[in-house]
């Protein structure tokens, strides 16, 4: 891509903007008293900036909460109700929730290395304390002697008893003594080994170095950019493999297939020292515990709570799409074979892992006349931000205000109030650290930090979240500028947002985005259809050199067309994560010594489903989606089934991607209630029927059929046992 720099006049004007908006920020305060008004909070956290403020959040928020279990264990069974019991550990866990939350956020976000070693001892802490709540034998006589009274519950009350109840359960209650402290046990360790394995993720750099000539193809851009170390005299140039919008662009673009190999090697190896046999623990610690609480596996366990109900419904339904696939994979990756044959003269030539993103962008440079790096003028960071906002605020019935952030972690942060634009009611508040630094959670993702909770006096607390992400900087002299991928990451991520911001859940568990993980995706990945729309990008992408310049009707017709040409690619990646997933979390055969080689389990399953990998790599000690997604990536194509035949209501709405009542549903059918009630019944009422997989079968280029996405029967409880309230 042709670099053309800013104008001086430009620039001036860009920093005189920049200041002016600063300079209009309003305040949290400005909004509190409002809130007030509709008998909600609206609260800005308080973040800890030290080790020892750290440590101190949380032995204190722990010291109040054993203190509040002790009155729940002391009660008489006669002085019991659903308030001081079930509704009491649902106001505990909100807590120490929140707590933990905030703790985890500086854990991720930090500049200060010891402060978020500090918040990685205090959230392994309160997991741990987590983990002992279930186990606390007084507050459980207490919550049987409630189950006793027969007490009649109505709406969501009945629903937190019954998955109370479950957590119980599952946590082994139901085991004699003896056998329930060993589950608590391993449990706590493996809390530990859990957070041991993210910080390692997060630490882990991975510098890779090369001359300009092993980079041909990467854009000019890119490599001159301020991010980008270079040597003294300017031959060698560092990638860091570990920051992804860093490893993407060399794989997207280097022409070498040495420097692609070297780039894929390096970021698949992440932590690997360290993670490999964190990792085989880890394993074998949750296989251990699941057999011990009756569970076949780690799968089973973890698959029971969320809507495909067990390990085996999620296998058989990645196995079929897997196989459904299988044709349109094969012709897609026969034709990026062909561009790589006609690059080497290799007639035997194979395409690889660390191919398939640079063949993937040349098929659709040479097929289509799609260039991915050239698209990215049209999409700066700031102009896209905002024309999201208009889209948002209209659909939703929003209105987004800037306010002055009291605290800053980072100096590029944002806060932002979301508002409803009829009534005016504060709705939520939400931070935005959007650039890639040392130190920081290196992947997208939306952290909670206040969850919407129905207050002990009557009052409302309004939500407040984090977005943590890592587009590409702004350069010297020209803004962020995002790919097209970039801007559909940014629509999703922001849909995170919008889930936990609009709830109106009465309790804190099942508010906002505390919804079963393989349906928590789907709202937001619905979301991503509107970058692909017409009438969409032409209300806010536009060249930042020239903004009467939009994108051509006729270039988004090619990308919808080389979408949907290397759409089996994409998508047997994603099932192979899936299905890597699972294979190291099913039913597994340990070794004489009771041990297990994840790493074999996961690079056979890479190459059975995806393309064939370098043996030395270890992607799954990197791969940070174990560790809170565990038997659980299958979820993101069994949310794609749900969010394609949601996006049809809108396709079909009056107004299309801006249509106001098919928003309002989404907000009112899907947003509001989060989990006070069954997803199943949330999904019919948005979309006025049944759900069907037709509409993700069509969009992955396949036969669609009459069939709704499969949905498990129910297995048998295991043995009485859960996680905590």
């Amino acid at each position: 891509m042709l670099k053309l720099r800013l104008s001086l006049a430009v620039l001036v004007v860009m920093a005189l903007a920049h200041s002016v908006r600063a300079a209009d920020l309003g305040k949290v305060e400005d909004f509190q008293a409002e809130t007030a008004k509709f008998n909600s909070v609206l609260t800005i956290p308080t973040f800890e900036t030290t080790p020892e403020a750290v440590a101190a959040a949380a032995d204190a928020v722990l010291k109040e909460a054993d203190a509040a279990l002790d009155e729940i264990g002391k009660l008489p069974p006669k002085a019991v109700t659903f308030a001081n019991t079930i509704g009491a550990l649902d106001a505990i866990g909100y807590k120490v929730g929140t707590v933990a939350n905030r703790l985890s956020l500086t854990k991720e976000t930090s500049r200060d290395a010891m402060v978020r070693e500090a918040a990685e001892k205090a959230v392994t802490k309160i997991e741990k304390w987590s983990v002992g709540l279930d186990y606390r034998e007084d507050v459980y006589k207490s919550v049987q002697a409630f189950v006793r009274t027969k007490a009649k519950l109505a709406g969501e009350s009945v629903r937190l008893l019954e998955h109370t109840l479950r957590d119980y359960r599952r946590a082994g209650l139901s085991l004699p003594p003896e056998k329930r402290r060993e589950v608590e046990k391993r449990r706590k360790e493996l809390a530990d080994l859990t957070n041991t394995f993210q910080t390692n993720v997060t630490n882990a750099t991975a510098p890779v170095e090369f001359t300009r000539a092993e980079l041909d193809g990467v854009p000019d851009d890119f490599l001159t950019s301020p991010q980008i170390k270079k040597s003294d005299d300017g031959q060698t140039i560092t990638i860091m493999a570990n920051e992804a919008y860093q490893a993407q662009a060399v794989l997207d673009n280097a022409r070498n297939e040495v420097t692609r190999r070297k780039v894929y090697v390096a970021r698949d190896s992440l932590a690997s020292n360290v993670n490999g046999p964190l990792l085989n623990e880890v394993i074998t610690l949750r296989f251990d515990i699941a057999r011990r609480l009756g569970y076949a596996s780690w799968a089973d366990y973890q698959t029971e709570t969320k809507m495909v109900k067990n390990g085996a419904a999620a296998v058989k339904f990645l196995d079929e799409l897997i196989k459904g696939i299988q044709p349109k994979f094969a012709a897609e990756v026969e034709e990026m074979r062909k561009l790589k044959v006609a690059d080497t003269s290799d007639e035997k030539a194979k395409i690889y892992v660390w191919d398939w993103r640079y063949y993937n962008n040349q098929l659709k440079k040479r097929k289509y006349t799609v260039d991915a790096e050239a698209l990215r003028v049209f999409f700066p960071m700031e102009k896209t931000m905002a024309g999201m906002f208009r889209i948002y605020e209209g659909i939703f019935g929003l209105k987004f205000t800037q306010l002055e952030a009291p605290y800053k972690w980072v100096d590029d942060l944002q806060l932002w109030l979301a508002t409803d634009a009829q009534t005016g009611e504060p709705m939520g508040l939400f931070y935005l650290d959007l650039y890639p630094r040392e130190g920081k959670y290196n992947h997208f993702a939306q952290f909670g930090i206040i969850e919407g909770k129905l207050l002990a006096g009557g009052k409302y607390q309004r939500p407040t979240v984090a977005l943590v992400c890592n587009f590409p900087p702004p350069g010297v002299d020209e803004p962020s500028l995002l790919s097209h991928r970039d801007v559909e990451t940014l629509f999703h991520e922001f849909g995170h947002a919008m889930h936990s911001i609009l709830t109106r859940a009465t309790f804190s568990r099942f508010a906002g985005t505390s919804v079963p993980r393989d349906f928590v995706e789907a709202p937001s990945q619905m979301l991503e259809n509107w970058v692909w729309d017409q009438k969409v990008l032409d209300s806010f992408a536009a060249d930042y050199r020239d903004p009467t310049k939009k994108i051509p009707a006729d270039l988004i017709d090619k990308m919808k067309a080389a979408k949907l040409a290397t759409i089996a690619v994409t998508y047997r990646r994603q099932f192979a994560f899936g299905a890597l997933d699972l294979a190291i979390h099913g039913p597994i055969k340990l070794d004489k010594e009771g041990h297990i080689d994840a790493r074999l389990i996961a690079n056979a399953t890479l190459e059975r489903v995806f393309l064939p990998i370098d043996p030395k790599t270890d992607f799954a000690a990197g791969f940070g989606h174990l560790m809170g997604y565990d038997a659980g990536y299958y979820g993101y194509a069994w949310a794609d089934a749900i969010a394609a035949d949601m996006a049809t209501v809108f396709k079909k709405a009056p107004d299309g991607f801006f249509d106001k009542d098919a928003g309002a549903r989404l907000r009112t059918e899907i947003y509001q209630p989060g989990n006070s009630r069954e997803i199943d019944a949330s999904i019919e009422k948005f979309l006025g029927r049944k759900q069907s997989n037709g509409p993700f079968l069509e969009s992955l280029g396949l036969e669609a059929k009459p069939a709704k996405t499969p949905v498990a029967k129910k297995r048998k409880p295991a043995p009485p046992a859960p996680t905590p309230p």
